[in-house]
């Protein structure tokens, strides 16, 4: 099948690949509809590798994806073809010590798209396990189902963050993880989220999105936002969502006494960590890997309105026009946040 193969660092082709994809009774065929570009599928064309998981042979991109059942196995029950689906890339080992305990998560085998070895979906059909795959609500679009995938991410972090109603968080970084990561927080109860980052068009749509204090942090002081919005208290919760080193090292400052702060991004180099300034203010500290038993509440809080990912997919390409579009996401304008490529039905 036709597919965005990564042949190595620097070099995508669109071409013929074989994959060998035989449906099992558990199993779902999908036609892919839309694809998002993740961040890590940018830095595997840009760099090769992401910490252990190194490109050493060509391999299909693509991971945040929705489209339509056209196969089952035998044994599925609850899908059929011609159901719009969305799909969590992450394949773990059910009797797995982590699967057993429910952070399948953490699972040290599990297979995810486009992580090496695995082949990713940017491709015309895909197999899948029918317990990995979602149905769609009628008003929930295929791009909306892609946007499933990094809404996961978010909302796995508010959960860690135990939010209360009527909190206050610090959301760092308006990329789309930052992005999605405070539309949960004001889903989970947050009163007003304060969101940090220097591209101000990131900020400025960040704004438009709910109750969100936009802070430019290139010539804003943020602990002076946060005091005057609570009262020199401090927020209750910091989510470092940019993996920026100097961001991820300043999370302490904004917290209340108290909070918790969440590292939602991975920063490329260790950071410094105060744990002096941890420990006067006891704050919890949580960290997140990817999701786990999520995705049924993210379509649910899409259904129903109260979270809205729309005005976040910025740009869209065809899927003859894969390699342009990852040329174009690899040096994104501050005016755009979630590129999707859409292939034919």
């Amino acid at each position: 099948m036709e597919a965005l193969v990564l042949e190595k660092i620097h070099e995508l082709t669109l071409r013929d690949i074989d994959v060998d994809e035989t449906l099992t009774p558990h199993d779902v065929r999908i036609a892919l509809r839309t694809v998002g570009i993740c961040g890590s599928d940018v830095h595997y064309y840009t760099h090769g590798k992401i910490g252990q998981f190194v490109v050493r042979e060509p391999m299909i991109l693509g991971h945040e994806a929705s489209g339509v059942v056209i196969e089952v196995g035998e044994a599925v029950t609850d899908l059929k073809p011609g159901d719009r689906v969305c799909m969590e890339p992450g394949i773990p080992d059910p009797n797995s010590r982590a699967s057993r305990l429910g952070m399948y998560n953490l699972d040290p085998a599990v297979r995810f798209w486009a992580t090496p070895p695995v082949h990713g979906v940017l491709r015309p059909t895909v197999v899948h396990p029918a317990a990995f795959t979602f149905k769609l609500p009628d008003n929930v679009s295929f791009a909306e189902g892609a946007m499933v995938e990094p809404l996961a991410v978010g909302m796995h972090a508010a959960t860690k963050a135990k939010i209360k109603p009527g909190d206050v968080a610090v959301v760092m970084g308006a990329g789309p993880i930052g992005m999605v990561t405070a539309l949960a927080a004001l889903a989970g109860g947050c009163s007003r989220v304060i969101m940090t980052d220097v591209q101000q068009p990131k900020l400025d749509l960040a704004a438009t999105l709910g109750p969100i204090t936009p802070v430019n942090v290139a010539r804003e002081d943020l602990r002076g936002a946060v005091d005057a919005l609570t009262g020199g208290w401090g927020a209750d919760s910091v989510f470092e969502c940019s993996g920026n080193e100097r961001a991820a090292a300043s999370v302490f400052a904004p917290l209340c006494p108290g909070g918790t702060v969440v590292y939602v991004g991975i920063p490329l180099q260790p950071i410094a960590y105060d744990v002096a300034a941890a420990m006067v203010k006891e704050a919890r500290i949580e960290h997140v890997f990817r999701y786990a038993h999520v995705y049924p509440r993210a379509i649910a809080l899409m259904a129903s309105g109260k979270l809205d990912v729309k005005p976040l997919i910025t740009d869209r390409f065809a899927f003859t026009e894969s390699v342009e579009a990852f040329d174009f996401a690899v040096n994104m304008p501050p005016t755009s946040v979630k590129a999707q490529i859409e292939l034919p039905a």
